[in-house]
């Protein structure tokens, strides 16, 4: 009788232990789930933002280009709105592309910051 009520005891903790380890990575995996999510969508809003920042700006540059080529049509202004545009798309892709290096390289590093302190805290 003795033996059946061990048994009965091992096989009862055994499967507690299982049930918690379950538990625990079930929890591991929702949070770098949240935590990606999160970022994400951090990321889609500064990307947002910089291409509004980027727009007005280009459109500033457009009608500014257009009041000066109203005023003085000459071959020099042309050449001068050209290398203006150029320079606006230029510094355009250059900004969104750094922004997007950054917002990619603090997205990995959230999830390695997450995953130690996940680790650490085990």
């Amino acid at each position: 009788m003795n033996i059946v009520v061990l048994v009965i005891v091992v096989v009862v903790v055994a499967v507690v232990a299982v049930v918690v380890v379950v538990a625990v990575i079930v929890v591991q995996v929702l949070v770098v789930v949240v935590v990606l999510v999160v970022v994400e969508v951090v990321v889609v809003v500064v990307l947002v933002v910089v291409v509004a920042v980027v727009v007005v700006v280009a459109v500033v540059v457009v009608v500014v280009v257009v009041v000066v080529l109203v005023v003085v049509v000459t071959v020099v202004v042309v050449v001068v709105v050209v290398v203006v545009v150029v320079v606006v798309v230029v510094v355009v892709v250059v900004v969104v592309v750094v922004v997007w290096l950054v917002v990619v390289g603090v997205e990995v590093l959230v999830v390695v910051v997450v995953e130690v302190v996940v680790v650490v805290k085990n």
